[in-house]
């Protein structure tokens, strides 16, 4: 289990981030979210060991990541903009690997290349953006880590190879049980992996939640009436965002789905459909919510 208190880290007088707690289960797929600037690189970077927080504390199983070489032998870091060392190849950056990383599993190495396609003896910086983003998934893969932290992981990769990449991941979780967190703008893929959400914002985290309760706790509703919109139809109701469109009102709504449906359905509506909302759309009512400024992106 990864466990962040209070955790805050400051860069030349500006609070990247502040006041942190955050959970993550083992065996789980832990999804950040955030603005632009949010702090999610940073946060990522003192979850791996790589940063050390200023105040708070990191712990994974119970043990400080920072300077404990032990614990950062568990946890594999791929990050937005991956790096190897100057002319090396996959097979000299899985040899490297090797030597840190106890866990390094050469056989599955060598399966993985069925996978990848990419040729072990050829120079990594003379790859493509897309293939060098390949051989750092191979190469992470290969070594096996129980926490596995990924910060824009599979921006640049072809749609099979995200597939498939996205495969390996479920598998690893579902098998080995283990632990993911990948901070990524690509809300619908997210979706797909995520078993919980974090949204950081301005550095503090606003809420962590079940993707799944989060999905039953905001509703998108369009509603039209016979004779205009009744004067106490808004009353009761947790009204994040609202919009007409002609006849039809078109809302964002909090609140238990049947609590809704009975307050609405006494005043008679001529349309009354509730909608699924995307993980995208709750992320932009929910920093709508925070001050992060929205304008007409209801769909």
């Amino acid at each position: 289990m990864i466990h962040l208190t209070n955790v805050t880290k400051t860069f030349d007088r500006f609070q990247a981030v502040h006041g942190v707690n955050m959970t993550v289960q083992k065996g789980r797929i832990y999804g950040l979210l955030g603005s632009n600037g949010a702090g999610k690189t940073t946060l990522l970077k003192m979850m791996a060991g790589i940063i050390r927080p200023d105040h708070g504390t990191v712990l994974i199983d119970g043990e400080e990541v920072w300077e404990n070489p032990r614990i950062k032998q568990r946890i594999l870091f791929l990050p937005d903009h991956v790096y190897f060392f100057p002319n090396t190849t996959i097979e000299q950056m899985a040899a490297f690997y090797e030597s840190i990383y106890p866990s390094f599993h050469r056989e599955r190495f060598t399966k993985l290349q069925e996978l990848f396609l990419l040729d072990p003896r050829k120079k990594i910086h003379q790859f493509s953006k897309g293939m060098q983003r390949q051989a750092a998934f191979w190469l992470a893969f290969s070594t096996m880590p129980d926490v596995l932290i990924m910060d824009e992981p599979l921006d640049g990769l072809d749609a099979v190879i995200r597939q498939k990449v996205k495969n390996i991941i479920v598998q690893e979780v579902a098998e080995r049980e283990m632990t993911v967190v990948i901070s990524s703008h690509n809300l619908r893929e997210m979706e797909d992996l995520c078993d919980c959400i974090g949204v950081l914002h301005s550095g503090e985290m606003l809420f962590e939640k079940e993707l799944d309760v989060m999905k039953t706790d905001i509703h998108k509703i369009q509603v039209a009436f016979r004779n205009g919109i009744p004067k106490q139809f808004a009353e009761q109701l947790n009204i994040v965002y609202k919009e007409e469109r002609g006849s039809v009102l078109l809302l964002i709504v909090r609140g238990e789905k049947q609590e809704i449906i009975s307050h609405i359905q006494p005043f008679q509506p001529l349309i009354f459909d509730i909608l699924p909302l995307t993980l995208e759309e709750i992320f932009i009512y929910e920093m709508g919510d925070a001050g992060y400024a929205i304008e007409n992106i209801i769909v």
